[in-house]
Parts: structure tokens; C-alpha cells; sequence
């Protein structure tokens, strides 16, 4: 399956970039549809019912698209999900699409806690670094997690770079265990 949704998400990239569409857009619309879905357990099931004809499922979802101003290339691609009985991994395209966006973009996404807020030049210097290590652009997210006594740690998509205090300690930890 997680082939499929990858599938899925190269081809409606291919769609925006071809027709150079709003990339951050496309995404929203799209991440807007796919949590309507999540928290609405009747709409998740009539779209993923396979009892129910297409015609309905579509209907309704141009009723969604109508009200929520959502643009025709979006509205399309969930249409081809519908058709083909892709509803039910509508969370893992959103995903992959995110991810093949942020490739096609050169961007690396990276998810920065560090024990204290940091400033705007230590961002500038960390976001420096993790470009250089990649050799993309960064985008990243701050989030701040006081039990790690000092220093940050990086998440760059499953690559966990570790240098707070905490992680240290209990490095040292391990080295002593092992002895």
C-alpha cells in the first residue's frame, strides 16, 4: 500500500508542478480535506463505502469543495481517489505528497528542540549548519523542552541528531553499563 500512496502523491505533484500550480496551497487544500475526513466518521464512511456509487461520493464531495473554496486541481485528484477506492489512504498521500513537494523544492524540513528559546541568530546559525549537512534549504520548526538541560536536538525526516545535555548523560550511561 505504501507504494500506491506514493504513486498517488508523485502524480498529483507531477500535476501542480506541470501546471504550476500553488505547491503550499495544493497542500493546505488537500491537508484540509484529509483531517474533514478524519474527524468525521460519516464522511469517511460514505467515501470509503464501496456499496455506495461513485456519482454520490463525488457529489458530495463537490459539496465540500464549494463551500470550502477549494480549487478544481484538488477537487480532481480526490475525484480519481474516489473513483479508484484510495479514500482510506488519503492521510498516507497527504504525506507522501508532502514529502515529494519538499524534494522537488530542495527543502529539508527539520524539527529543532532545544532546552531554552533560542534567538533569532542562533536559529540563523543552526538553520546554516543543517544546510550544509543536507545541502538543502532549511525550513524548520522551534520548539523548546526544558528536561533536556542544554543543547538541541535536530529531527531532519527520520535522522535524529542528539546533542542536548540529556543525550550525553545518557550516552555516558551506556558506556558505563557496558564496561
Amino acid at each position: 500500500m505504501a507504494s500506491a500512496s506514493i504513486r498517488y502523491a508523485q502524480a498529483f505533484a507531477d500535476v501542480v508542478f506541470g501546471k504550476h500550480l500553488d505547491a503550499g496551497k495544493s497542500l493546505q487544500e488537500l491537508q484540509s480535506l484529509a483531517e474533514l475526513a478524519a474527524e468525521n466518521d460519516e464522511l469517511r464512511r460514505v467515501w470509503e463505502n464501496p456499496a455506495l456509487p461513485v456519482e454520490q461520493k463525488r457529489g458530495l464531495l463537490d459539496s465540500i469543495v464549494a463551500r470550502a473554496g477549494l480549487s478544481r486541481p484538488v477537487r480532481n485528484f480526490v475525484a480519481i481517489l474516489i473513483d479508484h477506492g484510495r479514500m482510506p489512504m488519503l492521510p498516507q498521500i497527504v504525506q507522501q505528497f508532502e514529502s515529494e513537494l519538499l524534494r522537488r523544492m530542495n527543502l529539508a524540513e527539520a524539527e529543532i528542540t532545544s532546552a531554552r528559546e533560542l534567538g533569532e541568530d542562533e536559529k540563523r546559525g543552526l538553520e546554516r549548519q543543517i544546510q550544509r549537512m543536507t545541502g538543502k534549504q532549511v525550513r524548520a520548526r522551534y520548539s523548546r523542552d526544558s528536561s533536556l538541560l542544554g543543547g538541541a536536538v535536530i529531527k531532519i525526516g527520520s535522522t535524529v541528531y542528539d546533542g542536548s545535555v540529556r543525550g550525553q548523560l545518557n550516552r555516558i550511561r551506556e558506556q558505563l553499563a557496558g564496561a
